[in-house]
C-alpha cells in the first residue's frame, strides 16, 4: 500500500483505513477537484468533519452528515441558533468551538483533528494556507443559489457527497429541489400576464438586517411562481432602492422578509408610504427570513408556496403552506421546524397596519 504506507510507520487505525480504501475505493485514494480548481487527495474514509464560513455547516446537515461534525463556529452557539438546521440539530451547539464566524481559528480547528474541512466563500490561497496549518484536507466550496448559480450549489452537494460517501443523499436533495421548483412552475406558468399583480419584497437581509428599501431583483420565490417583481428591472443581485423608486413602482402586494420586520414596520409608519397601493389596500404579507449566514434553501422554497398561495389562491388551493413548509424542512434538515420558525420570527401572515 505504498501511497498510504510509504516508508512511514502508521498506526493500526491507519492500516484499517488502508484496508477500507482498498475494499471500498478500488485501492485508490480519492482525488478531488474542488470549487477553487484545487486538486485535493483524500486518503481515508471521512469520519470527522468541520464546516467553516457561511453555509458550510448547513450543507453538511443537508447531506445527513451531522454525526460527522466535531466542531462548530462560535455563532452556532449564539445568534446562529435561529437557523433551521441549528433548530433541528441542537446537539451541534454542544460541540467544541473552532473559532469565530467567517472561518474559525486554525489552531482550534487543528485541535479537533478533522479528516476534512469544508470551506465556503474562500480562495485558493486561503484554502492552501489553512490546509498547511492544520495538516488535513481543506475543500473549497461554491455556495451558489437557486437562480443562475444553481449549478454551483448542485456541484458542491455532489462534491461533498462523493467525499463523504453520501452520493445517494446528494442526488436525493437535488432531485427534491428540482421537483419542488417544477411543481411551483407547473402551477403558475400559464397565468396570463394581465392577471399578474405587481409585487415587491422588502426587509431582505444583506450583511445584517435592513428595512423596507432592501430588496432583491431576482428574488427566487418570485421567479418560481412567475410573479411580476417590480425590482427585476434593476438586474442585480441585491439593491437598496430609494423611497421615490418604491413609490413610483407602487406595487400591488408587498412581502416583508421577517429578518428585517421591525425595521420595515418603522419605515411603514412614515407618511410618504401611506399612498402605496399595497398599504392602502391591506396587501402586506410576512415571509420567513431566508438570508441568515447565507441562503437557507429550504426557507426559500417554503416562502415560494406561501407567496404563490397569496397571489394565486386558486392555483394553490390544495396546499396547506405550514404543512408544506414542514415537509420541506424535513427533507432538508430532517425535522419539521416551521412552528419553531413561527415562534421566533412570526411565520407566514398578513400584516395589519391599522390604516
Amino acid at each position: 500500500l505504498p501511497y498510504i504506507l510509504g516508508e512511514v510507520a502508521y498506526t493500526l487505525d491507519d492500516g484499517g483505513d488502508a484496508a477500507w480504501v482498498y475494499a471500498c475505493w478500488d485501492g485508490k485514494p480519492k482525488i478531488i477537484t474542488d470549487s477553487a480548481a484545487r486538486e485535493v487527495t483524500i486518503y481515508r474514509p471521512i469520519e470527522r468533519t468541520i464546516g467553516i464560513e457561511a453555509g458550510a455547516l448547513r450543507l453538511l446537515v443537508y447531506l445527513d452528515a451531522t454525526d460527522t461534525v466535531i466542531g462548530v463556529e462560535e455563532n452556532e452557539k449564539t445568534w446562529g441558533t435561529k437557523n433551521p438546521y441549528n433548530i433541528a440539530h441542537p446537539e451541534l451547539r454542544e460541540l467544541p468551538s473552532i473559532g469565530p464566524f467567517h472561518g474559525g481559528n486554525p489552531e482550534l480547528i487543528a485541535a479537533q483533528t478533522p479528516d476534512v474541512v469544508f470551506w465556503t466563500y474562500t480562495t485558493t490561497g486561503k484554502a492552501d494556507d489553512l490546509q498547511n496549518k492544520i495538516d488535513a484536507p481543506v475543500i473549497a466550496l461554491g455556495y451558489g443559489d437557486l437562480g443562475k448559480n444553481r449549478a454551483t450549489f448542485y456541484h458542491s452537494l455532489r462534491l461533498m457527497g462523493n467525499i463523504l460517501d453520501k452520493d445517494a443523499r446528494a442526488r436525493e436533495v437535488i432531485q427534491y429541489i428540482n421537483d419542488t421548483i417544477n411543481d411551483l412552475d407547473s402551477r403558475t406558468a400559464n397565468i396570463a400576464e394581465n392577471k399578474t399583480l405587481k409585487v415587491y419584497v422588502g426587509g431582505i437581509g444583506y450583511y445584517g438586517a435592513h428595512g423596507l428599501l432592501s430588496t432583491e431583483p431576482a428574488y427566487p420565490p418570485f421567479l418560481f411562481v412567475h410573479a411580476n417583481n417590480t425590482a427585476s428591472e434593476l438586474g442585480i443581485e441585491h439593491a437598496f432602492i430609494s423611497a421615490e423608486t418604491l413609490i413610483d413602482w407602487d406595487p400591488d402586494v408587498i412581502f416583508i422578509d421577517e429578518g428585517g420586520y421591525n425595521l420595515v414596520m418603522n419605515d411603514l409608519e412614515e407618511d410618504k408610504y401611506q399612498d402605496l397601493s399595497a398599504v392602502k389596500n391591506g396587501k402586506l404579507y410576512a415571509v420567513l427570513p431566508y438570508n441568515f449566514y447565507t441562503t437557507n434553501y429550504g426557507t426559500l422554497l417554503a416562502n415560494a408556496y406561501y407567496i404563490g398561495k397569496v397571489l394565486y389562491p386558486e392555483k394553490f388551493e390544495d396546499v396547506d403552506v405550514e404543512q408544506k413548509a414542514d415537509e420541506i424542512y424535513e427533507q432538508f434538515v430532517a425535522k419539521a421546524v416551521y412552528q419553531d420558525m413561527n415562534n421566533i420570527f412570526g411565520g407566514f401572515k398578513k400584516i395589519d397596519l391599522g390604516v
